[in-house]
């Protein structure tokens, strides 16, 4: 996974530094549990949609490569009331995505639920969320150089992992979607990535209103284009009529024009027919391997 790096946060005042600009509880972030969180602005705009895994007395993230820079500025803003504390990337550090269980069976025994760590050679191996039609996944964080055993022997192109995601429905951020959405509008919560009773972090006081006002009125659908020229840019509005009721989030087109999407779309919309700004392409829903239940107007839990 190319577009990922590795950031390792040490120092005395790591817990007390991410616990006060990520959306998730660091008493969650265990030996052998690693949930997603997510780091906003004031506004309560994410700007960073992570995992953070438990190393020791350390904590390690994954950014993207081309946010790592303008996501590591806007951390150290923070950072730098923690003397002795530091945010750095990892130079060692690689991140590989698998698809399936070929060669990963005898670690991954164990690991039963998205977020599930174990400890491996030169790293560690996390269950990740399936795709919708059941796929298994997962990613390995290599921490230290040398061979690891883990890595399939098979390797495929970047784009079939970053296709896997959407499949997933997992979304990622881009330098054009940065700092657009509350973390919910994305199902970061729905993916374990926002602990409601964690208190205070930057960001908090909106993502804590929106959920328990229960003002979200639009959040992460997956659709499809069944042929496209292109896959439609982050940050395309998706129209119904001539109304504008979204914008997509991540896209991507397969070989033979199949597009697959995720988009932010106002639920009062969502079920309705939708289109592409400019490109006029017509878009098909897809199931989501999780359910929405705000959607419905459901009563969501606290988590």
């Amino acid at each position: 996974m190319t577009n990922q790096v590795i950031v390792r946060v040490t120092g005395p005042g790591t817990n007390q530094f991410l616990q006060g600009q990520f959306s998730q509880h660091l008493d969650e972030v265990v030996t052998g549990h690693s949930p997603r969180a997510a780091a906003s602005n004031p506004k309560g705009r994410a700007y960073c949609l992570t995992r953070l895994v438990r190393a020791g007395d350390d904590v390690l993230m994954t950014l993207d490569s081309g946010l790592a820079d303008t996501i590591l500025k806007q951390l150290r803003k923070y950072l730098m009331l923690f003397r002795g504390t530091s945010a750095d990337l990892l130079e060692s550090g690689r991140v590989y995505g698998i698809l399936g269980t070929d060669g990963t069976s005898l670690a991954a025994d164990g690991l039963e639920q998205p977020g599930d760590t174990r400890a491996v050679e030169n790293g560690y191996l996390v269950r990740v969320e399936p795709t919708a039609d059941g796929t298994q996944r997962f990613e390995l964080w290599q921490t230290q150089d040398g061979n690891n055993t883990l890595k399939p022997e098979h390797e495929i192109p970047l784009a079939d992992w970053l296709a896997s995601e959407i499949e997933a429905g997992v979304p990622s951020l881009t330098d054009t979607t940065l700092e657009s959405y509350v973390p919910q509008m994305l199902n970061w919560h729905r993916l374990g990535g926002v602990h409601f009773k964690k208190g205070c972090y930057t960001g908090q006081e909106i993502i804590a209103r929106m959920h328990f006002l229960g003002q979200l009125k639009k959040s992460l659908y997956r659709l499809s284009i069944d042929n496209s020229e292109t896959a439609p840019k982050p940050g395309t509005r998706i129209l119904s009529g001539e109304r504008a009721v979204g914008d997509v989030v991540n896209a991507i087109r397969y070989t033979d024009g199949h597009v697959e999407l995720l988009a932010v779309i106002r639920h009062d919309a969502a079920s309705g027919d939708l289109s592409i700004e400019d490109s006029g392409a017509i878009l098909n829903p897809r199931p989501l391997p999780y359910s929405v239940p705000e959607r419905e107007d459901q009563a969501s839990p606290d988590t």
